[in-house]
Parts: C-alpha cells; sequence; structure tokens
C-alpha cells in the first residue's frame, strides 16, 4: 500500500473530487460531521477553521492506495478499516475527517480529507508531511497484512532479475575494459552496450544518480545492483589526475551538454580514489 499526504487550501474543491460520482465514489469513512454534500462537509470543515487564521494550508489530503491485488478483496468495511488505522498511527483522531473510495479503475484508492485544525484551534504540524504519510501506510499495510511498497517493489525487482544482471554485466565491463574517463565518457559507452544511461540531476543542476533504460525496462542504479549507486560509482571512473582543479575551474562536470555539480561526498569520493592511486603509482615506481 502506497500513502501520500499534503497539506492543502482548496478544501472545497478537493472535497468535490473525492466526492465525484463520475468515479463512482462512495464515503467509506466519517467523523465529527453531519453534512450531506461537499458545500455542507467545507462549511463545517471552515467553522473549526476559522479559530485559527494563521494557518491558510489547513487541510490534510491524503490518498491511501492498496495493491491491485489487495483492492480486489478490500470491501467497505475494509477499507474503512485502513483508513481508522492510518488517522490513529498519525495522531490525528477526533478530528473532522471523511473518506472515499474511487471505483472507477481496477486499482482502487481512498482519498481522505482530514481538518489540520482541532477543536481548540490548534494546526497539526505539517513538517515532513508526505514522508510521515508514507511510512503511516507502510505500518498499517503490515499491521493489516496488506502488501506494502517495499514487498512490491521486490517481487518487481526479483521478476527481472535476468536484466539487471544482465546490465549489472555490461556496467563492469565498460569500467574493467573501457576504462571510462568521466560520467559522459561512462554514459557514452554504456550506451555502445546497448544500455541507455539517463543522468538524475535535481532541480538544483545536483548529479543524484543514473537511471539504466534497457529491454523496456527502466530502474534506478540502486534497483539493479547497489554497484550502480552512484556512490560506488564515482570512484570507479577513470578520472584525469587534474579533476579537482578543472571541476573548481568549470564549477561542475560536463554531462548531457551542460556543466552540473556533483554533491560533496561524491566529489571528496572521486578526490580521495584519485589520491589513493596517486600515492600506489609512486609506491610502484620506487621499488
Amino acid at each position: 500500500m502506497i500513502g501520500k499526504g499534503k497539506a492543502i487550501s482548496h478544501t472545497k474543491a478537493s472535497i468535490e473530487y473525492g466526492w465525484n460520482q463520475e468515479k463512482d465514489a462512495k464515503i467509506i469513512y466519517k467523523q465529527n460531521l453531519i453534512g450531506e454534500t461537499p458545500n455542507g462537509i467545507t462549511c463545517e470543515f471552515k467553522m473549526i477553521q476559522s479559530q485559527n487564521i494563521n494557518c491558510e494550508r489547513n487541510t490534510f489530503s491524503f490518498v491511501l492506495s492498496p495493491t491491485a491485488e489487495d483492492g480486489q478483496k478490500l470491501d467497505i468495511n475494509g477499507l474503512a478499516r485502513i483508513t481508522d488505522e492510518f488517522i490513529k498511527d498519525l495522531n490525528l483522531g477526533d478530528r473532522q475527517a471523511i473518506a472515499f473510495v474511487h471505483n472507477d479503475k481496477d486499482h482502487k484508492h481512498i482519498h481522505l480529507y482530514v481538518n489540520r485544525i482541532d477543536f481548540n484551534g490548534v494546526a497539526y504540524k505539517d513538517n515532513f508531511i508526505g514522508k510521515r504519510s508514507q511510512k503511516a501506510a507502510e505500518r498499517v499495510a503490515i499491521k493489516l497484512k496488506l502488501q506494502t511498497v517495499k514487498q512490491v517493489q521486490e517481487q518487481k525487482l526479483e521478476s527481472i532479475k535476468s536484466i539487471r544482471n544482465d546490465i549489472k554485466q555490461k556496467h563492469e565491463f565498460c569500467l574493467t575494459n573501457l576504462k571510462p574517463t568521466s560520467f559522459q565518457d561512462y554514459v557514452d559507452k554504456m550506451k555502445k552496450s546497448g544500455i541507455e544511461v539517463v543522468p538524475v540531476i535535481s532541480k538544483s543542476n545536483q548529479l543524484q544518480g543514473f537511471r539504466y533504460k534497457y529491454q523496456n525496462v527502466n530502474l534506478k542504479g540502486s534497483e539493479v545492483h547497489r554497484e550502480l549507486s552512484i556512490n560506488k560509482v564515482a570512484p570507479k571512473l577513470q578520472f584525469k589526475q587534474n579533476f579537482k582543479r578543472n571541476y573548481q575551474l568549470k564549477s561542475g562536470i560536463q554531462l548531457s551538454g551542460k556543466i552540473v555539480s556533483l554533491p560533496i561526498n561524491i566529489a571528496s569520493k572521486i578526490i580521495l580514489s584519485l589520491a589513493k592511486k596517486i600515492i600506489k603509482n609512486s609506491i610502484t615506481h620506487s621499488m
């Protein structure tokens, strides 16, 4: 089961979406509310929210998605149990809340809306609410013996084990025999082996890792094997000894037609790897 969550300000529009009859929506959970329409529910939310005018994003919107297999087994009571356990796990009990299930697709999912303001006018802290929602959904799935995200991911990776092995072998051949001298050289040489390596670059223009596309499969490096994580790949590339100076002059590395920066720990690993090679070569030549 996957859990997503965020704080929102557009309460009425969200509840209207949850109530959408075109999606064959049904109410599966209702707490501290008497309204029978989106407008009525919204008005009740706003009555409590008026006690705290400083909180603008005063409603929580959650989406809980059991796996397709689990969803087929769950009736309204089962979905309501998931919702109740999720609310309790996040300590959001004794608040106004309403949840709907959308049945318009094979993959059932729950839309849950909870008033962020309690009956004393206190706002629930929304720090890292997205991540906390994921963790809460995982704990609830374990408690109710449903599939977790981790279990689904493990099953997926096991089903494509041969493809992952092929990618890993080509990666090892590239490093050992083709000896790429930069990230771009690694990308280019892997492409000649039939594998498209796509840099993952953050909004701050920093290289975070690589994705590997092969035989219609698209995986993060760490999903292929831990040896393909950026922390493992970077020190094994055959960078030139002037890497540090060139990196500082260019304020990054050339990759995918632009200059991108590296996380400090990655740049440090490369520099340390180069230092070890220099020391090793010096010892070898002095003998």
